[in-house]
């Protein structure tokens, strides 16, 4: 009789032991950069990067939750741990490894420069583009781009793609640089990019501002966090997930460009 007292005990015991609750993370985004991270009309975040991350935490067996960030404290937050990885379009950079570790790119990338349609201008070089007003969003390669390339033009610099558009669209910028595939995705889609402006000139390639493509940022200390993301994209590449996704937003495969 003891023995099954003690038998009824122990399974009681397991019964009531509780299943190990899964792993959650966190994914910080900019919500701002339409494809790739926005906030539609219900409030909700979506966007290319941030559909392949949740295909990338379902392939890790993981929770994740995604959270908006501003540009410029992006990397501040990680840092901080108001999230566990940025997946927001950021290109890995020499200087962007110096803070934080990058997984391999999950996109290639190039710039453009944007015009308003009739601008006419062929001539990209600092003196032919002196005294013109140039705009791109602080805290980016772009913004690199043009104060290294430009230095005797006037830039302006904005907090979000979408205000640095807004004044291209009001004549207040002669010339912008921004990410090719969102600026394509402007004045092929939205109204008024496709009325004011169009991409002029070749893409910019120069590995020192567009680095070695796109990729997801974590803690230099993390680095089984980035094992894992690098094997769960060689998944979803291979069984067909990054495809429709990706086909869901472009007519290209951005992780190649062809």
């Amino acid at each position: 009789m003891r023995n099954i007292i003690l038998a009824l005990a122990l399974a009681g015991t397991a019964l009531s032991t509780p299943v190990a609750a899964a792993e959650k993370l966190k994914i910080g985004t900019e919500g701002a950069y339409p494809p790739f991270n926005f906030v539609d009309s219900t409030g909700k975040i979506g966007g290319f990067d941030v559909e392949i991350g949740l295909a990338l935490c379902e392939r890790m067996g993981v929770e994740c939750e995604v959270v908006a960030q501003d540009w410029d404290g992006i990397i501040p937050g990680l840092l901080a741990k108001k999230y566990d990885m940025i997946i927001a379009s950021m290109f890995i950079t020499e200087e962007r490894k110096k803070q934080v570790a990058f997984s391999n790119p999950y996109y290639l990338a190039a710039m453009t420069h944007v015009a308003p349609k009739e601008a006419g201008i062929t001539d990209f070089s600092n003196e032919a583009l002196k005294g013109k007003v140039i705009g791109a969003q602080s805290g980016t390669t772009q913004a690199d781009y043009i104060a290294a390339v430009y230095p005797d033009a006037e830039i302006k610099l904005y907090p979000t793609q979408d205000e640095a558009n807004l004044d291209m669209v009001n004549g207040r910028l002669d010339l912008q640089v921004g990410d090719m595939l969102p600026m394509l995705d402007w004045v092929t889609k939205n109204d008024d990019g496709k009325d004011c402006c169009e991409l002029i000139g070749e893409p910019i390639t120069d590995r020192k501002f567009v680095g070695d493509g796109v990729g997801i940022a974590v803690r230099q200390e993390d680095n089984e966090m980035r094992e894992r993301l690098n094997k769960a994209l060689d998944e979803i590449r291979s069984d067909g997930t990054y495809k429709k996704i990706n086909d869901k937003y472009f007519t290209i495969d951005v992780y190649t460009m062809k």
